[in-house]
């Protein structure tokens, strides 16, 4: 038999383990690394954000539209004048008559929110009257008056006994 040589390297399962021992570095190292590692932390190596303006502004994050679950009102809201409301009576006074006769101007007495506009289109729905124009005041009681001059071809004591019996 021939003699065995020593320069061999041994083979096996134990020959892996020597390897692999040797490969990974000295326990003591591996334990100081992970000393180290506890000691700086999860977040010990983060970089603090330069901030260059005084003023913080928030990040745009994202908005979702609403999705109610019920309404939050149960009917809409009504208009708070129509033209039933705007008008509320004609007033035959002995002024407001001299006033149909010689000027072609009927009086009512209107809702004191009104303007000109709205008491114009009011009377337009109502009585189908074209006006030249509306004129309004106050009275003492707190009511307001409404003087309105009809178009030339509209006669004020005509609209006055038909429309709103009133002569």
């Amino acid at each position: 038999m021939p003699p065995k040589s020593t320069d061999q390297k041994p083979e096996g399962k134990k020959a892996d383990a020597k390897k692999g021992a040797k490969g990974k570095g000295k326990p003591s190292a591996k334990a100081n690394e992970a000393a180290k590692a506890a000691l700086r932390g999860v977040k010990g190596n983060k970089v603090r954000k330069v901030r260059l303006s005084t003023t913080f502004h928030r990040p745009k994050t994202l908005r979702l539209s609403r999705a109610p679950k019920y309404p939050r009102k149960s009917i809409p809201a009504q208009p708070l004048l129509d033209q039933h409301k705007i008008v509320l009576h004609p007033l035959n006074t002995e002024s407001a008559m001299k006033k149909i006769e010689e000027h072609n101007t009927l009086v009512f007495i209107v809702d004191v929110r009104a303007n000109k506009p709205q008491i114009k289109n009011a009377l337009k729905k109502l009585y189908d009257i074209d006006c030249i124009r509306v004129n309004t005041l106050i009275r003492p009681d707190g009511a307001k008056k409404a003087f309105v001059r009809l178009t030339r071809d509209q006669d004020a004591l005509d609209v006055a006994a038909t429309k709103l019996a009133i002569v």
